[in-house]
């Protein structure tokens, strides 16, 4: 099935994104409501993603080929990410350091790139990277997050926005 440009630029960001939600889409691809971006999944995307047991949306074998995508690597591994989430990564609480909340990782947001996001969007950014499997979750009174490996082993590209 031969995609047009748009879908194989969509389909990129499934591959470099996943595992991923909706919501993730459609703020991406400047959609309205996770429905429409579920819609496109399926009317465009249908034989080049499917949904886990979490029901996160992840790219198939064949997509990342067909992206170009690089899955098989001996150096760091790459994560690309919206911008909050690099910027958040670069700022948690190391994976031997105490985990920290949403409000401390807030605070050096602004100490360390001085921008002032949500709460709400920083713990949706921590979320989206644990997600991802490079920042732990450690459950508490409330949830506070810590890098799930070393710094040095992965590679955070942030995506143009």
């Amino acid at each position: 099935m031969a995609l047009s440009e748009e879908a194989q630029e969509r389909l990129a960001d499934v591959v470099a994104l996943q595992p991923t939600k909706n919501g993730e889409l459609e703020e991406r691809w400047g959609m309205d409501s996770g429905s429409e971006v579920h819609q496109y999944l399926e009317s465009e995307l249908k034989a080049y993603y499917y949904r886990d047991e979490d029901s996160l949306i992840r790219a198939t074998a064949d997509a990342a080929d067909l992206v170009g995508a690089d899955t098989e690597s001996d150096g760091p591994r790459t994560v690309t990410v919206p911008a909050l989430q690099a910027q958040v990564f670069a700022v948690v609480a190391d994976e031997n350091d105490r985990a920290e909340s949403v409000v401390s990782v807030l605070h050096s947001l602004r100490d360390a790139h001085d921008i002032d996001p949500a709460p709400e969007d920083v713990r949706s950014a921590l979320r989206g990277l644990a997600r991802r499997g490079v920042v732990d979750v450690v459950q508490k009174t409330v949830p506070t997050f810590r890098l799930a490996v070393e710094r040095e082993d992965v590679v955070v590209e942030a995506l143009d926005e």
